[in-house]
């Protein structure tokens, strides 16, 4: 202990940001060299250098085997821009590897109290930026398109976030600008860049009017909650989303939208009889597709126990219409069309197809959330034929005004919304007809995370993108 306590005084001097590595290899020579917590001092290059040798100079110095818990914890708290993070992380690793190797289920220790907060944070910001990053088209100097966002993090969590813009828009060149760095993605290969200033991005772009009449359609004004709005949408993010731009205006007509809505309910029992409520919305002949969308946002589920309905999405007469079952969990609270690990393998997919999302329709031959309670969480349950039969006039009206060259039914309940009879997709899958439209018929990406064995996910992974790749043929 007392040869401890006269160890040398140590300078760490970091990368400025999250420095997962250089962290991992400073504490793996301060281990192998015995020096405590209370012996080393930490910074990043930006703040200078510190008392000579940036670390103790010890060769070969191995890896530490730490619990699972500690060592998933290590990255999330370095990307915390507090400047004690990488002083509490090795005061945390110092005790795990003398001994105290349940320290981090001691939630009332200070060190622990501390961290965990720090990575709470951190998991939150992770979270906004997935949910609040808006892409505005650009074009690059050889004129090319780019799609720029602005976004402005409370932590180093760009690359630690990476991933998910990357799988999720593989198919497009973008950027995310922010003040405490850049990324930078052209379909192949990712770069990291200097930090930007807000002006580097565009303000809006010829897409955004139709977002917000999007959003504005989608707009419940019966469950208008400004306090539960912006706790899901804290306001220092409302800047640079432009939805945001109409919330004042949809909270003040709020109270006379109520009041339509309820006035109409007589002339829609939706409640009484489904299939009367879907005739007395079809007599209301919406003319465009935000109309119809407006209808829908409007109306009660025509599944028990769903929320809000969740919408198509895409551009007016794309080569393709993408069809699958009902939102998930996910897409209901977000309002939006395949985000979930289903969503998320199409994305991946359509990116090795050579199919641009955001060039494509997605849509669900449901379009409501119905779910079975177990506990707190809401479990997917397949809709029943009757129920699918209820939505089919929404999706074939709403295909009417999208107008795509080919429809893709991802699934069995897809095929039956788009045939009007059972489709047994193992063997009719590939090319078929949906009435006015060349259609394609394909499993739903669901079924492939639901296959246990990892050979057989390869296997059938494979053959959706080849089904995907020849829907695309079809639809050029």
């Amino acid at each position: 202990m007392d040869a401890l306590r006269k160890a040398p005084l140590r300078g760490v001097t970091l990368e400025p940001g999250a420095d997962l590595l250089g962290f991992r290899a400073a504490v793996r020579r301060l281990v192998a060299a015995e020096i405590p917590p209370q012996r080393v001092i930490w910074s990043a290059n930006s703040e200078g250098e510190l008392l000579g040798d940036a670390a103790p100079a010890t060769e070969n110095a191995s890896a530490i085997a730490l619990p699972r818990a500690v060592a998933a914890l290590i990255p999330i708290v370095v990307c915390h821009r507090d400047p004690q993070r990488y002083a509490l992380l090795y005061t945390l690793i110092w005790r795990v590897v003398r001994g105290e190797r349940a320290l981090l289920e001691v939630a009332s220790d200070p060190v622990v109290h501390r961290l965990e907060l720090m990575a709470k944070s951190v998991r939150r910001d992770l979270h906004k930026m997935h949910a609040f990053v808006r892409f505005r088209r650009t074009e690059d100097p050889d004129g090319g398109e780019r799609y720029v966002a602005w976004f402005e993090p409370e932590h180093f969590i760009l690359e630690a976030t990476a991933d998910f813009f990357v799988e999720r828009f593989r198919g497009m060149v973008w950027s995310i600008l922010s003040p405490l760095g850049s990324l930078h993605w052209d379909r192949q290969s990712l770069r990291i860049g200097p930090p930007a200033r807000k002006s580097d991005a565009p303000d809006d772009d010829a897409f955004e009017a139709a977002w917000r009449a999007y959003y504005e359609s989608t707009f419940n004004p019966a469950r208008t909650n400004p306090e539960a709005m912006r706790a899901h949408m804290p306001k220092k993010y409302w800047k640079n989303l432009p939805e945001t731009q109409a919330i004042p205006e949809l909270i003040r007509g709020a109270p006379d939208r109520v009041r339509e809505m309820i006035e109409r309910e007589a002339s829609v029992p939706l409640k009484r009889d489904p299939q009367k409520a879907v005739a007395a919305m079809a007599k209301q002949a919406p003319r465009s597709l935000d109309a119809l969308n407006a209808l829908i946002a409007a109306s009660e589920p025509l599944t028990p126990g769903a929320d809000r309905a969740v919408l198509g999405e895409g551009p007016m007469r794309p080569a393709i219409a993408f069809v699958g079952e009902q939102p998930g969990d996910e897409e209901e609270k977000a309002g939006r069309p395949f985000i979930g690990p289903a969503g998320q393998l199409l994305d991946r997919a359509l990116g090795e197809a050579g199919i641009a999302r955001d060039e494509s329709y997605l849509t669900n031959a449901v379009k409501h959330f119905k779910y079975e309670l177990r506990g707190k969480k809401r479990l997917h349950k397949r809709p029943d034929p009757g129920e699918v039969k209820r939505y089919r006039w929404w999706l074939m009206k709403e295909l009417d005004f999208v107008q795509p060259r080919l429809v893709v039914a991802l699934g069995a309940t897809a095929a039956l919304a788009l045939t009007g009879k059972p489709v047994a997709v193992t063997r009719q899958r590939g090319p078929a007809s949906f009435g006015d439209w060349p259609g394609f018929v394909t499993v739903h990406p669901s079924y492939l995370l639901r296959l246990p064995d990892e050979a057989a996910r390869a296997e059938a992974y494979a053959a959706f993108v080849a089904d995907l790749r020849r829907a695309a043929e079809l639809a050029a």
